[in-house]
């Protein structure tokens, strides 16, 4: 049971961190500092959007539009933490016997 929650957090993690990059990379995109023309950069961007839009797509569709602002990356890493933080707290004790 610890060996499941060791894999779980670390999927967890890394999801995390692939939303912020993503994140990140929108912004950078956005305000031009690097560009989708450089083709490492178009590689990374659309392999990070083709992970994370199946994600952000249910929940785009029940949050108002905010002009600009998109708070699903946001909803989404909240959903993590609060997925991570229940299952931890409920198999904890379970896995290391406390």
């Amino acid at each position: 049971m610890a060996s499941f929650l060791t894999l779980f957090n670390i999927v967890i993690d890394l999801a995390w961190w692939i939303i912020i990059v993503q994140f990140i990379m929108s912004w950078l995109i956005g305000f031009d500092v690097i560009n989708t023309r450089n083709p490492i950069v178009s590689q990374i961007w659309f392999s990070l959007n083709a992970v994370t839009a199946p994600v952000y797509r249910p929940i785009r569709r029940v949050l108002p539009d905010m002009g600009g602002l998109d708070f699903s990356p946001m909803v989404v890493l909240l959903g993590l933490i609060a997925l991570q933080v229940v299952v931890n707290n409920n198999l904890g004790p379970i896995a290391y016997g406390q």
